[in-house]
This record gives structure tokens, sequence and C-alpha cells, in this order.
């Protein structure tokens, strides 16, 4: 892009790791968050205060964190209706680097692009690599994009993360990032499984992963997840609740293709649970607590029928 300024909705967890490092990487990037604290500790990085989403109208590209669509809709109300009365000027990029349902990404780009007259494109472009990712710019970016707006982004994209691919157009993003999710909630699940069995049969679960970690079951999510896994450390690094919708957003797709998918069956129900016993605000790794306390269930309903 010729002029290195963005605006960023969202300074969360993962928001404001990445827009802190589009600051070191020389932009100019003007933020709007919900909650003051998080604002504040933007703007005393080097960011720019916006009093409202609308006020970002004229950024060459505006980034959205945020937890799911629904959110971006509402966040981005008074932006596109100010759009729709003066459009933007062409060649507006919308960001959405959320997890979203690949479906209804595309249907906002639709009516994006109808409301700014064809002036401003929307791009998904959802990250994997949690909040030590965010942090050190080595986020997994997975694009869905025109190739031309695609290249155009790269420079913005690369500002936050390690690997960035375009995976075809918008919404294949989005898809991406599910199949991401399929894997990482599955596998984190399996780990989760792993260690109560051990744990309950008298092993030493920091231990059995040590040995996993050198065979073929040795995988990122064992190198991150793991250890709070092993040490019952339920501190958020992202609520455990999000893997919920992301799997349900694999069930979606799946249903459009007519793919089977056993396993996100599995984990959406898994993740359900975990909702139900009210884990949801935990860190992934309380899918080991929500497992647990399917064993309690299943040991009391066992004694109470004996």
């Amino acid at each position: 892009m010729s002029e290195k300024r963005a605006g960023f909705v969202g300074l969360g967890l993962m928001g404001g790791r990445m827009a802190v490092n589009l600051l070191k990487a020389g932009w100019a990037v003007t933020g709007w968050n919900r909650s003051a604290a998080a604002l504040d500790d933007f703007a005393a990085r080097g960011g720019i205060r916006a009093a409202d989403v609308a006020a970002l109208r004229d950024e060459p590209v505006i980034i959205f964190m945020l937890p799911d669509l629904s959110y971006i809709e509402d966040a981005a109300q008074e932006l596109l209706a100010g759009w729709a009365a003066e459009p933007p000027a062409p060649g507006t990029a919308v960001v959405v680097m959320s997890s979203v349902s690949p479906a209804a990404v595309r249907d906002f780009g639709a009516r994006v692009a109808r409301l700014s007259r064809g002036n401003a494109t929307v791009v998904d472009a959802p990250v994997s690599g949690g909040t030590k990712g965010a942090e050190d710019g080595t986020l997994a970016i997975m694009a869905g994009a025109e190739e031309r707006d695609f290249r155009r982004l790269l420079p913005l994209f690369s500002a936050m993360g390690g690997t960035v691919r375009r995976l075809g157009p918008l919404g294949s993003g989005s898809l991406a990032k599910a199949c991401n999710q399929l894997i990482v909630g599955t596998t984190t699940a399996a780990l989760a499984e792993a260690a109560e069995l051990a744990e309950r049969s008298g092993m030493d679960v920091a231990a059995l992963y040590e040995v996993l970690a050198g065979g073929l079951a040795g995988s990122r999510v064992l190198e991150v997840v793991g250890p709070r896994l092993a040490a019952k450390d339920y501190e958020p690094t992202g609520p455990a609740k999000f893997m919920h919708k992301d799997l349900s957003f694999v069930l979606e797709s799946a249903a459009v293709v007519d793919a089977a998918v056993p396993m996100a069956t599995a984990g959406v129900e898994l993740y359900a649970e975990l909702k139900r016993q009210g884990l949801g605000d935990l860190d992934l790794a309380a899918v080991r607590q929500a497992i647990s306390n399917l064993s309690r269930d299943a040991s009391h309903n066992q004694q109470s029928h004996q």
C-alpha cells in the first residue's frame, strides 16, 4: 500500500498485540476498543485513539478483530451508514481477522460492496498462533481475497505474521481457519483425554507428554498447550468457548459440500459440554477439566445403579 495507515477495531488479548506490531513496523494505526483500558494502553504505545468506529471511515484499510461477525456488523453499523451516504475512497479494504463463518463473511462482503458502491472490499484473514504469536509477530495468517487485494495488503499482514498465505477468494481464509481449529480443538481434547487416563492410572502426565513429544504424537499443539494441560493451568490465553463456535463453522461448511466430519461433530459436542459446565471463559486447556467432570459423572452414575 502507498500509505502505511490503518484503522484497528478490537484491541483485546490478540488485537492489542497485533496492532502494536503494526506500530513497530512503522504503521500509523488509529484504534477503537469498547473498553477504555485497552485503548489507554494502545495510546501509551504510540497508537491514535478513534472516538468511534465511524471515525475510521477514511482509513485505507480497517481491521476488525472481534469475537464473531455479529460483533463486527454491530460495530460497523455507523461506518457503513456513512459510506452509503458518501462512499469511501476506491480501494478501501475491510479486513476481518476474527474467526467467522465462511458463508457469513461472504454475505458481509457483498453488503459492504453494495453500501460502499463498490469502493470497499472485504478480505477475510483469520489468524492462528495465540497470544504468543500475536506478541511475537509470528502469527499464521490465512487470507481469502482476490490476488490483487492480497498483494496490496501483504506488507500489512507481514508486520503481524510469520506465515502468510492466500487460500482463495473471500471466505477461503475463514474455511482454512475452521480446518485449523478442527485440528487444534480435537488434538487438545485428545491430549486432555490422555492426561486424565494417565493420571488416574498413576502416571506422571508431564513425563508422558515428554516422551510423546519425541515420537509421532509430537505436535505444535502438544508443545504449546501440553504444559498447561499437565499443570491444570486454565488461566485464559483465549476463551475455550470460542472453540465451540469455530468447530460449528466446520459442520456448517461440511454440510455445503457433503463432507463427513466425525471428529468435528464429536468436538462440537465436547466443547458444548465444556460451556454447559461453566468453563467457557477459561483457557482451551480447560477441556481437561470438562473431561474430568464427565469421568466423575460417569463414575457417580455407575455407582448409583449398583
